[in-house]
């Protein structure tokens, strides 16, 4: 019937729209200050300082910010803020840094840490040395570890990753990531996905920490980062190649 059917449409009511959440806010503000005239690096970085989820799940993607509640992984927080306002960005220097981890404007460190808040700058260090660090020294020690073998008289590169592990951990990869794995309860696959593998590279970093003698951890830290000079670190970690070299203390969250 016509009037039971006005009367059904009547009590219908449109769907609200959802609140925006605070995400959401913080890139519609981004759009506008860079839309206003500002920098887009020193916005982005503002909206780094701003964001406060740890991890999230965006268009099907997991992002997993912070590695083990401690090391903040600021340049995949950067993609995924750049990948909101990719229209506003110049294409070459958002790929500068997302790619190359190479900045558009050369920032103090204090006005990368003014800019991203304490706490985030606290927790970019751990990542720093505790991700970043941790597998320039695999790559060093892997180096070492060629050299060794042509000047015994090896004439065929062969796998060098165990071998590296043995002299930096005291054990293999595998028996070390078997243990990484139980640690957290994950379960024992072939595969290993980018952000186990940082999370593994953290974990070796603690572990590097907690079992070696101060020495040894100065030394090894030292090498890495001769080895990330060397070969033409130019991120925007780069600034920390310079300090604190053998103060390398156990990671914090405060």
């Amino acid at each position: 019937m016509p009037g039971l059917k006005m009367t059904q449409l009547d009590k219908q009511t449109p769907a609200s729209p959802l609140p925006a959440s605070a995400e959401d806010r913080i890139i519609e503000n981004l759009e506008q200050v860079i839309r206003g005239g500002q920098h887009w690096f020193i916005a982005l970085l503002e909206a780094i300082g701003q964001w406060v989820k740890p991890e999230e799940t965006y268009h099907g993607r997991t992002y997993r910010y912070v590695i083990d509640g401690e090391a903040f992984d600021w340049l995949l927080l950067a993609e995924r803020l750049c990948q909101a306002i990719d229209t506003l960005l110049p294409n070459a220097e958002k790929t500068a840094l997302l790619f190359y981890g190479q900045p558009p404007i050369d920032l103090p460190r204090e006005k990368f840490r003014e800019l991203i808040g304490a706490t985030k700058y606290r927790q970019y260090l751990n990542y720093f040395y505790g991700i970043t660090v941790e597998e320039a020294l695999i790559l060093a020690v892997q180096e070492e570890v060629r050299k060794d073998r042509l000047a015994s008289g090896y004439s065929i590169e062969t796998d060098t990753t165990n071998e590296a592990y043995r002299r930096i951990y005291d054990t293999s990869k595998g028996v070390l990531l078997k243990r990484f794995r139980q640690d957290k309860g994950y379960p024992q696959l072939e595969a290993i996905s980018l952000t186990e593998i940082k999370e593994f590279t953290y974990w070796l970093f603690k572990y590097r920490v907690k079992q070696c003698e101060k020495v040894r951890v100065a030394s090894d830290t030292k090498k890495a980062l001769n080895w990330l000079k060397q070969n033409g670190f130019k991120r925007a970690d780069s600034h920390r190649l310079e300090q604190d070299s053998f103060n390398i203390l156990p990671p914090t969250t405060t």
